[in-house]
């Protein structure tokens, strides 16, 4: 049975325009959760906000929320993201009748639902009370309480602004955006003692304002956990994608002392997609953000701690220890490293996209800039699997959504069910054989050329957006000289260490170098950085939980 969260009565909202459905929804709600639980009812989406706003302003706190498709003036879908703006820590509940079950699919997406219930739930003892237990628990595990949203005042061609605003959503940290060109910006540009001239200014929670912050200050500043709260660790996991919070979830859980540094955001790569389809146990698609977000939730759980804005920037074996030094001159020491440092999408080389990164030239944020480009044309560099979920993704508000492929097809590198799609959408085109040849554009990107390269003919375009995801780049420079790297700068390990039948130089134990594990032995490569992976999430996820348990046979060795 649920437990109340605090001396306060809590809210379970329940939101159906049927009041013979309404009143059995409320009718079910109470008699599991009456007792610990204030459950209020709304017969219509805007009544429902109402309600919302003055629990808000009461203090009062809403754990979840419950609304049906399926409502005139307001369906359940608009009614929750509005809710969302009011209490953005209740848990979401769709509820639909089987021939909605691909509009409740979108909404994973459109308001981040935590699950949708098909009518009628009868027995409610099968159906809706162990969905109800868990996103109860979820929520009470949760920092329910209600978070002053930090402001970020800035300018939409402001490369800096769109910086810190991508840091912030793939953070998980609530903000809300001004621009200079509103009202509301230029008031609070003023309360903050500034022109606008250096931008963007960040207002956190308790007023403090940031101007131009750089990552680790922001990051302090918005409660992320930048500094580490012991010296020697079991386990140090470098890069937070999915192989370094599969290794964390995975090292913690089983008993090893474990930390995670990342140096921007949690989820890497694959934390930026709007939506991964291929993933076991999603049947219906998630978000890179939710995935993320519950493997940090679930790392956190079992203890790991996970340090952001902390660049690597050495890695030393000293006896038994494997030390890891910082950026700022400070280092942590461990029995063992799992290097998940993941990849980079490679800078375009075209001239004018450098100048306007960030003003129309966008490397993997079109989650953070999808909703201003409602309407627009929009054109994307490449041909994997992220090109196509950015553009799946974008193509819902965009005019015209443009895949720029240098190659003869999408076959080479993109999932069959990601190009099935593209060719099922109206507004989603691809143009073999072409490449960037130049980018335009004064304050901001105006116009594009474009190449054929069978042809060479050359095509000038009017373009305001231009996402770019072209290649892998490893993360790995600074290892130069320590962990052995191919001619890409990808980590060998394992077999790739002994091809000829020998060891690699250095190597002083009378055994090979174990399958994930570098030429410093302790020190293991997991995820997109290691030579030759599959780079995909599940075989990232997968190769963290090897590294650990070869993590545990090293350590049993040592």
């Amino acid at each position: 049975m649920a437990q109340a969260a605090d001396a306060a009565r809590t809210v379970i909202m329940t939101v159906d325009d049927d009041p013979g459905v309404s009143r059995a929804v409320a009718r079910d709600l109470r008699r599991r959760y009456g007792k610990s639980y204030r459950i209020v009812r709304a017969e219509s989406g805007q009544s429902a906000l109402e309600a919302l706003r003055e629990l808000k302003l009461r203090g009062d706190l809403v754990a979840v929320i419950l609304a049906d498709y399926r409502m005139p003036q307001m369906n359940g879908i608009e009614f929750l993201e509005q809710a969302l703006d009011i209490h953005p820590g209740a848990r979401r509940v769709l509820l639909t009748a089987y021939a909605d079950t691909n509009a409740a699919i979108d909404a994973i997406n459109v308001v981040d639902l935590d699950h949708y219930l098909l009518k009628p739930w009868d027995p409610p003892e099968e159906k809706l009370y162990p969905v109800l237990d868990d996103l109860l628990e979820a929520w009470r595990r949760s920092d329910y309480r209600p978070v002053p949203a930090t402001k970020v005042v800035g300018h939409r061609w402001s490369a800096r602004s769109s910086d810190v605003r991508e840091f912030l959503a793939r953070n998980q940290v609530p903000y809300r955006w001004y621009s200079t060109d509103e009202p509301e910006g230029r008031r609070l540009l003023a309360a903050a003692g500034q022109d606008g001239q250096r931008l963007p200014v960040v207002i956190t929670a308790d007023g403090t304002a940031l101007v131009e912050p750089e990552v680790p200050e922001l990051a302090a500043h918005v409660g992320l956990a930048t500094t580490p709260t012991a010296d020697f660790y079991d386990l140090v996991v470098i890069g937070g994608g999915p192989a370094g919070l599969g290794a964390a979830v995975y090292g913690a859980s089983e008993g090893l002392r474990t930390v995670l540094v990342e140096r921007s955001a949690t989820g890497g790569q694959a934390g930026q997609s709007s939506r991964i389809e291929n993933y076991l146990g999603f049947p219906d698609g998630v978000s890179g953000g939710q995935l993320t977000d519950r493997a940090r939730r679930q790392a956190t759980k079992f203890g790991a701690e996970i340090l952001s804005a902390r660049e690597v920037t050495g890695l030393e074996a000293n006896g038994a220890a494997r030390t890891v030094r910082f950026s700022d001159g400070s280092q942590i020491a461990a029995h063992s490293v799992i290097l998940a440092t993941g990849v980079s999408y490679r800078q375009l080389e075209a001239p004018g996209a450098d100048e306007l990164s960030g003003r129309g030239v966008f490397y993997g944020s079109a989650l953070t800039e999808a909703a201003a480009c409602q309407g627009h044309d929009v054109y994307i560099v490449g041909g994997a699997n992220s090109a196509g979920q950015a553009a799946m993704y974008l193509s819902r508000g965009a005019k015209s959504v443009t895949l720029l492929v240098r190659g003869a097809d999408l076959t080479a590198s993109m999932s069959h069910y990601l190009i099935q799609q593209i060719a099922e959408s109206p507004n989603i085109f691809v143009r073999a054989h072409t490449v960037v040849e130049a980018a335009h554009g004064d304050n901001d990107l105006e116009q594009l050329t474009l190449r054929d390269t069978t042809s060479g003919q050359t095509e000038r375009v009017d373009a305001q957006w231009l996402f770019v995801f072209i290649g892998a780049a490893p993360l790995t420079g600074w290892l130069e000289g320590t962990v052995l790297r191919d001619e890409h700068g990808f980590i060998l390990a394992g077999p790739d260490l002994t091809a000829d039948g020998r060891p690699p130089a250095g190597w002083e134990l009378d055994r090979p170098p174990y399958h994930l594990e570098t030429n410093i032995p302790g020190v293991f490569v997991a995820g997109d950085a290691r030579a030759e992976s599959a780079k995909r999430v599940a075989s990232a996820v997968g190769e963290g939980a090897m590294a650990v348990m070869l993590v545990h046979r090293y350590l049993e060795q040592s």
